[in-house]
């Protein structure tokens, strides 16, 4: 009878763990905006808090740039660049007419009542921060950079959203966030800064079939 072959040693050598890599840096964390997603309106006392969100953070990224540029996007934009200029107490502070840019203008003609572009510096070299009410599909932002880069080349320019409700078509992001909303296709997001009473300040979410337009 013949012998049981002898068991062949293993060559495998001791079990590796899976090795793990490190993840990617990031980019530092910006401030994070406010989340509202139920309230169907906002206080003026909520939207003032949210301003100084704004300006924290433009501040902290800017501490001593002697050639800032804020640039209100008519006409959301306007109230709100005026208040983001006083506070931070920047001497350029301006506005962008974005009516022969925009690419509804076919559906929507330039209403007879609009806000010029006012530049109050040379733009070439500067940085420019676009400032804005609302962030929703981006066009309004692209035709605010079209109209900018008529008059100049900056060295950067950045976004100052009070509220951003998502839902953009195009690749734009907002720098600095006011708040941040989760706000459906099906509404519209309407701002008000009265710039003469601030405690009537309101921001609120409703059907978008019974806004005008």
């Amino acid at each position: 009878m013949s012998a049981a072959p002898r068991p062949r040693p293993s060559r495998a050598g001791p079990r590796r763990s899976p090795i793990d890599f490190p993840a990617c840096p990031g980019s530092p964390t910006p401030a994070q905006p406010g989340l509202v997603s139920v309230a169907k309106s906002l206080s003026a006392a909520e939207i003032h808090t949210a301003l100084d969100r704004l300006c924290q953070a433009i501040a902290a990224r800017h501490p001593s740039d002697s050639k800032l540029v804020l640039l209100g996007i008519a006409n959301g934009g306007i109230t709100l660049v005026r208040r983001l200029g006083a506070r931070l107490r920047q001497k350029y502070v301006g506005t962008l007419d974005i009516s022969f840019h925009r690419d509804d203008i076919g559906r929507n003609p330039i209403p007879k009542e609009f806000s010029p572009t006012v530049i109050p510096t040379d733009v070439n070299g500067a940085v420019v921060i676009l400032v804005d009410d609302v962030l929703f599909t981006g066009r309004t932002v692209k035709a605010a950079l079209d109209e900018l880069f008529d008059h100049g080349r900056p060295a950067r320019v950045e976004l100052a959203v009070l509220i951003d409700r998502g839902g953009h078509r195009l690749p734009i992001k907002a720098d600095y966030v006011g708040i941040a909303l989760e706000v459906t296709d099906r509404e519209k997001v309407e701002v008000s800064l009265d710039p003469a009473h601030p405690a009537n300040d309101t921001v609120r979410i409703l059907p978008a079939k019974s806004v005008a337009r």
